[in-house]
């Protein structure tokens, strides 16, 4: 068992009378972390897949919910987003059923938490689990022993399945895609051309770490921007890929309104394009790295309840700098880079521009302190 960071989260949580909600794509075990805390008999498992149990709790009243919890003093609802109207059920158990404590999961932020953010307002308590990171692989192995391995976490990423079968990532991470990406999504949302999201993915694969325009990705993609911006939306609502915008506060020729798109998990990324070659035999090695400091680095953040706004920051004049966390007022600004032995210059337009500011050259020497420092 590998200890996830959040448990410490939830453990914080699992006393007052506030729901909580657990956000995460599919197979990132968020089941196998709650059955490995919940292990006492008086805690009642439902499970939203399951037919009879979403007719037990769609419209559900007060008196026929009490009736299902009996004297338990734990519910949790497996992929609540399949159950329709859970939030109203959630407030119902939540106002008339105090002394039962609801942990409720979902696989899709677009439909659960579209569910419940009205009804459950002041009643919840909302965190998100992200596949394996590297902290919690480095306490579960030993940092010597995930640095060997860190070629392979780019390849293959961190999905739990991936991590625990050596040999089989390929086949492991490309299942993985394939069910996830495509038929939840198309389900969800009824998307009529399937090829047309396969095409957008693809695209948003080979542009990690670089700006990403709606109109050129519409032009490759046959769709208008509209569409193009309404999939991306829901691709960062499945947590398939997640967007960083811009710094843009101080010169005029900074870019506004610009984004990247980031993939949560670089094994999905990769198996969209079918690309497994060794980082030495790949263009996009340093874009990769990019990537993998960056999710790294919001996953220490989400478990450590460090809030942050962050960006990268790229002028007309293609000065750029690769990431940028704004912290009580204070600028820090991070570039990447995968070969140790590049000198970088942080360019003078920034540091005149926000002379309040942190700068650091992130490296394979030297990461291991920016993906988990307070």
């Amino acid at each position: 068992m590998i200890l996830r960071s959040i448990t410490s989260l939830l453990e914080r949580k699992i006393n007052d009378r506030k729901i909580i909600i657990l956000l995460g794509p599919r197979q990132v075990g968020k089941t196998t972390l709650l059955k490995n805390y919940f292990t006492t008999p008086d805690t009642l498992w439902l499970n939203g897949d399951e037919s009879d149990v979403r007719t037990l709790l769609t419209d559900a009243s007060s008196t026929a919910l009490k009736r299902i919890v009996g004297t338990k003093k734990r519910l949790i609802i497996d992929e609540a987003q399949r159950i329709p109207n859970i939030g109203l059920s959630l407030k119902l158990i939540y106002d008339e059923i105090p002394h039962v404590k609801v942990i409720a999961t979902g696989s899709s932020s677009f439909e659960l938490s579209n569910q419940v953010n009205e009804p459950l307002t002041g009643r919840k308590w909302e965190y998100h689990l992200w596949p394996l990171s590297h902290n919690e692989m480095v306490s579960h192995t030993s940092f010597l022993e995930e640095n060997r391995l860190l070629e392979q976490r780019l390849l293959y990423g961190f999905y739990p399945d991936v991590i625990t079968n050596s040999g089989e990532e390929q086949s492991i991470i490309k299942q993985l895609s394939d069910s996830y990406l495509y038929k939840d999504i198309l389900a969800w949302q009824d998307i009529k051309k399937p090829q047309k999201l396969e095409a957008l993915l693809q695209a948003l694969a080979y542009q990690i770490g670089q700006e990403v325009s709606y109109q050129e990705l519409g032009r490759l993609t046959g769709m208008d921007n509209q569409t193009v911006e309404r999939y991306i939306n829901l691709l960062e609502k499945a947590f398939v890929v997640f967007r960083l915008p811009s710094l843009a506060r101080n010169l005029r020729n900074e870019l506004k309104k610009s984004r990247k798109i980031y993939f949560y998990d670089l094994g999905i990324r990769n198996a969209i394009i079918n690309n497994w070659k060794p980082l030495a035999l790949r263009q996009d090695t340093g874009a990769m790295w990019e990537n993998f400091l960056i999710v790294e680095r919001l996953k220490f953040k989400a478990y450590n309840s460090i809030f942050t706004n962050d960006y990268f920051w790229r002028t007309h004049a293609q000065q750029e700098i690769d990431f940028i966390e704004d912290y009580q007022g204070k600028l820090h600004a991070y570039e990447f880079k995968w070969n140790n032995k590049r000198s970088v210059k942080f360019s003078k337009s920034f540091t005149s521009a926000y002379p309040d500011n942190k700068l650091m050259v992130v490296n394979q020497e030297n990461y291991f302190d920016f993906i988990s420092q307070t």
